[in-house]
């Protein structure tokens, strides 16, 4: 049995998985939004809730407790919804600038791309990215010949949480224009909100080049050089 007799489409995220080794730029620019402000956060509290929208994520940091007690003792008094805002429009270009200087595609991304629509499958994505932020790095993946069929951003489809298709499958599958009787879906982080009875979904992790590695592509190499584990080809291909 092929592959496109058992699924119809393919749904990647961006930082991480086909972008972004390591998922790099969502860090830097947590890191450097809350510094603006007075507050000093380390890579593993910004990676802490990644997957997340960013408003959430910026929400979620600042209820961690260390965080919420540094921003009292730095602003005299506890961080509140305009504080949020502030942080997420201050994030906004960051992520931007950041973004695109990680938008080189991942080893064997663009491979995975071209055998996947070669066996006929649709390829989509979604992300915990604003439109804003992702554009620069559409542009760039685009330039590189990756150039998904459709692309959801947070805040583009009526969920609580990120729009992933593990959230609303279905909303974000008409969102596609696709019937389907099942779809793959890349898990660097999936928040399932539901299931839905008429779609049948899987997730793959790709482990070796995302948040949880908390490395640059350059940091894995080089532990690969020492006698670590070697790079692999982009982690969806063997699956096919």
């Amino acid at each position: 049995m092929s592959i496109r007799d058992r699924f119809d489409l393919v749904i990647f995220d961006w930082a991480g998985t086909m972008v972004d080794f390591g998922c790099l730029a969502p860090v830097r620019a947590l890191i450097e939004a809350f510094a603006a402000e007075g507050i000093s956060i380390d890579a593993a509290a910004a990676r802490r809730d990644m997957g997340k929208s960013k408003g959430d994520h910026v929400r979620a940091l600042l209820a961690e407790a260390s965080i919420a007690t540094a921003w009292r003792l730095r602003h005299g008094v506890l961080p509140g919804a305009q504080d949020v805002q502030r942080l997420v429009v201050r994030l906004g270009p960051l992520m931007r600038e950041y973004a695109m200087t990680t938008s080189t595609l991942i080893p064997g991304a663009r491979a995975a791309f071209d055998d996947l629509r070669a066996a006929g499958l649709r390829v989509a994505s979604s992300t915990g990215y604003t439109r804003e932020m992702l554009e620069p790095v559409l542009a760039r993946a685009a330039d590189q010949g990756y150039v998904p069929e459709h692309v959801v951003c947070a805040g583009e489809l009526p969920a609580p949480a990120r729009a992933v298709a593990g959230a609303a499958p279905s909303r974000f599958l008409a969102r596609c224009r696709a019937t389907t009787r099942s779809c793959w879906r890349d898990a660097r982080s999936v928040l399932l909100q539901n299931r839905d009875a008429n779609i049948r979904y899987r997730s793959v992790g790709l482990h070796c080049l995302v948040n949880a590695t908390s490395m640059s592509r350059q940091r894995h190499n080089y532990g690969a050089a020492a006698g670590g584990p070697a790079l692999p080809g982009h982690g969806i291909r063997p699956a096919l």
